[in-house]
């Protein structure tokens, strides 16, 4: 939320990433940017690849977006990179609107019964 206070809507995506960078490391908050995920098919690890804008404490997947509108297709961006990195917990940040947008993702893990 500081980064959208400081910096309001109307940036490129890339200019809220950098801050909340910064903001991360000012707030002493884990993290690792631009992380690539490699994915897997029936066995056999494919070149096609996702990068994620933050992964944060090792377990919390963070996508950011600068846009008018969220749609389904930026929901399911974060549910697939939660099935690519195996994570439970992914945060969908929209700086592009006026208030600051967020939607939290939880992939449980299906159990499989004996």
């Amino acid at each position: 939320m500081e980064v959208h206070r400081q910096l309001g809507c109307g940036f490129l995506e890339p200019v809220y990433q950098e801050a909340l960078g910064i903001e991360f490391s000012n707030q002493g908050i884990p993290f690792r940017r631009e992380v690539k995920l490699t994915l897997d098919y029936k066995g056999h690890r494919m070149e096609a690849k996702y990068c994620v804008d933050f992964i944060c404490f090792e377990s919390v997947v963070v996508e950011l977006k600068a846009l008018v509108r969220l749609s389904g297709t930026e929901e399911a961006q974060v549910i697939n990179y939660l099935k690519a990195t195996g994570y439970e917990v992914g945060l969908l940040v929209n700086f592009g609107t006026r208030s600051l947008e967020h939607r939290r993702f939880v992939l449980t893990k299906s159990v499989k019964s004996v």
